[in-house]
């Protein structure tokens, strides 16, 4: 019977491999069009290698655990003629036949300029993940300078200065060498470690690109009270994150610049005010985009928002999903904490935080007395390249004042 490749699928414009996760199949197993069978996890999210369409499992050469590039044979399916004629899906048989009659083709009949690439299938075991980004610099004291021989040894073992920068060096002036290197792996080997899944290699990317940039955090306490009553009275209720998102996009509004980014000499101004919000999931953390936030009511978002985050901690969302963000909030009072220093992403000049709520007694002129108040701490990390902080100061101040009319959100 012909037989049908399952391949690794382009999972994104940026996505160039992939690691299977499950394999929801077995040899003998019949399926059906359009069928997951393949389980696979990106940096970005988790999704779905489906069949072409329907037939039987003839050998799975993918494995578990394991990682593949893009265009990588995971499969084989048999499949009947009828098959083949009604979706018209290419054979491995067909892609044979067409090397062999290329290979065939007398030379003077060959234009080598409109020569088509050859079109059989990847079958490379799994690749090792690669993430590239900007290093942490280095202390003056560490791996300040790192001499050829040192990088291509690193270069082979997928090393940055970042993961270096705990090794003492021996060399002038502090250099690390390379024996330095060898020594301090040699010492960790017998160390317990666990796999760094593509999610956090992802995550550790970004943040050592985004840590780069000169930031620096403000905050300020914020009463809740008045967000808690409105939220009481509402159906569906919208999350405190929620709020404090609205009210963000409104003073970002106010204050394009401030969510800016610089760009040579440049301070380039958001088109829309697109806002992520930062979602916990297993090993890591994604950053769903809700679009035009300034422009829709608390209402409008409730549903969009609550969507958003279940597709988030189910890793379903898509790469048009996490691009294009402005600015990110996160809500780590979820976890407890009451205060923090948020890491906006590379491509943001700006996070804002928002603590846990906490009843306090504060002081009421109106009735000169102490009252209950819940109170929490609200937190801007920001690029202090494009906005210094008494703009930032400016900026949650707005916020603050916003989350006081719940009703006008």
């Amino acid at each position: 019977m012909p037989t049908v490749p399952i391949l690794m699928p382009q999972l994104g414009e940026s996505i160039a491999e992939a690691t299977v996760v499950r394999i929801g199949i077995t040899p003998g197993a019949t399926v059906e069009v359009d069928q997951e069978v393949i389980e696979v996890e990106t940096s970005k999210a988790t999704m779905g290698v489906t069949t072409l369409c329907r037939g039987t499992v003839k050998e799975i050469i993918a494995k578990e655990g394991e990682t593949y590039s893009v265009g990588t044979l995971l499969g084989l399916l048999e499949v009947s003629e009828e098959e083949i004629a009604k979706t018209g899906v290419d054979t491995l048989e067909a892609a044979a036949d067409r090397r062999t009659a290329a290979a065939a083709e007398p030379e003077q009949e060959k234009n080598l300029h409109f020569a088509l690439d050859d079109d059989s299938y990847e079958e490379a075991p799994a690749v090792v993940p690669s993430v590239k980004g900007l290093p942490v610099p280095t202390g003056v004291m560490g791996a300040h300078y790192i001499s050829p021989r040192m990088r291509a040894r690193m270069d082979e073992m997928g090393l940055r200065e970042a993961d270096i920068s705990a090794v003492v060096g021996t060399g002038a002036g502090g250099r690390v060498t390379v024996e330095d290197l060898e020594k301090f792996l040699d010492y960790i080997q017998s160390w317990p470690s666990s796999h760094a899944s593509p999610m956090r290699l992802a995550v550790a990317d970004a943040m050592r690109r985004s840590w780069t940039r000169p930031l620096a955090t403000v905050g300020m306490p914020v009463r809740l009270d008045r967000v808690l009553d409105h939220r009481r009275n509402q159906d569906p209720k919208p999350g405190l994150t929620l709020y404090v998102l609205r009210a963000f996009a409104l003073a970002l509004a106010e204050d394009p610049a401030s969510a800016g980014f610089l760009i040579g000499q440049k301070v380039v101004h958001p088109r829309a005010f697109d806002i992520g919000v930062a979602v916990q999931v297993e090993d890591g953390v994604v950053v769903p985009v809700l679009r035009k936030v300034d422009q829709k009511s608390l209402f409008d978002l409730t549903n969009e928002y609550a969507e958003m985050v279940e597709r988030g901690r189910r890793r379903r969302l898509s790469e048009d999903d996490l691009k294009g963000g402005i600015a990110t909030v996160t809500n780590f009072g979820t976890f407890g904490l009451t205060s923090g220093t948020p890491i906006p992403l590379p491509n943001e000049t700006l996070i804002l935080g928002l603590g846990a709520g906490v009843k306090k007694p504060v002081w009421s002129d109106q009735v000169e007395a102490f009252i209950p108040m819940t109170e929490a701490e609200l937190l801007v990390t920001f690029d202090h390249r494009v906005v210094d902080g008494g703009g930032a100061g400016m900026l949650l101040s707005r916020v603050c004042e916003l989350l006081q009319e719940p009703g006008k959100l």
